[in-house]
């Protein structure tokens, strides 16, 4: 069996940086056993995988050790692929239904990708021992949704974290969201997920869905500009529309191939 795959990098508009995401386009689902292997075998962060026909495809997600929930950069690069490789004379829009309902992606004239993603606003918890320890410095305020979101006062605080890894897989999260105000961006932050093979992700897409909603309750804007501090960074446009965010960036290709299974 032959499947052709692309890998993107999501978030960025160059190559070996942003957030590189593998796209694997089906003709039908395959077992599940054999998703969890491509991924497993691809050994980025995110996997993408979709069966459907123009305007309406199903998307799901593989880390290298589990399938999840929710993917940001992973659905960019999605989108991104059918697009510009497999429909590139429809309209700039495409709706995926996924396991976290449907996510809409509209590609505007300069190439930005603007996804519609569900809210998931952190509710205020006390800070876990384990969380302070694992992060090596205590944040000033943590918020839980589907991850743990650690508040710091500066910048150079996320920058300088050096996490302790197995500490962080303990967690009753997925992951792990550091965040700071910026001062060339309204807000910087960092995402680690090691509890599903993500030590450290470059930039996360599903963690300003979080984010977003705290940031702009915290400044008063609606409208956003976000950069992930990770070795490779990448730049996030971000908006407020109460119950739901939108989390836009740009995307490039960086190969094309086939998968021999």
């Amino acid at each position: 069996m032959k499947i052709e795959m692309y890998q993107v990098d999501a978030f960025t508009t160059r190559v070996f940086s942003g957030n590189p995401a593998a796209v694997c386009p089906l003709d039908k689902w395959l077992p599940d056993d054999t998703l969890q292997k491509i991924a497993a075998e691809n050994n980025l962060s995110e996997t993408a995988f979709f069966v459907g026909t123009i305007g309406n495809y199903e998307l799901r997600w593989f880390t290298p050790k589990t399938e999840v929930d929710l993917c940001g950069h992973a659905t960019l690069a999605a989108a991104f692929v059918i697009l510009t490789f497999l429909t590139p004379s429809r309209k700039d829009l495409v709706t995926f239904d996924t396991k976290s309902g449907k996510l809409e992606v509209n590609r505007q004239n300069n190439g930005l990708l603007f996804m519609n993603f569900p809210s998931r606003g952190g509710t205020p918890c006390e800070i876990p021992s384990k969380l302070t320890e694992g992060l090596g410095k205590k944040p000033t305020e943590v918020y839980l949704s589907r991850d743990y979101m650690a508040v710091f006062e500066t910048e150079e605080e996320v920058e300088s974290i050096k996490p302790n890894m197995e500490l962080l897989t303990t967690l009753d999260s997925l992951g792990v969201i550091v965040t700071a105000p910026s001062k060339h961006y309204d807000f910087v932050s960092r995402f680690f997920a090691p509890k599903v093979g993500v030590p450290e992700d470059p930039v996360t897409g599903s963690a300003h869905c979080t984010l977003i909603p705290y940031w702009s309750r915290r400044l008063g804007k609606k409208t956003l500009t976000a950069y992930q501090l990770s070795a490779r960074g990448g730049e996030v446009y971000c908006e407020d529309l109460e119950d739901r965010v939108k989390i836009g960036g740009y995307a490039v290709l960086y190969l094309r191939g086939t998968i021999n299974i």
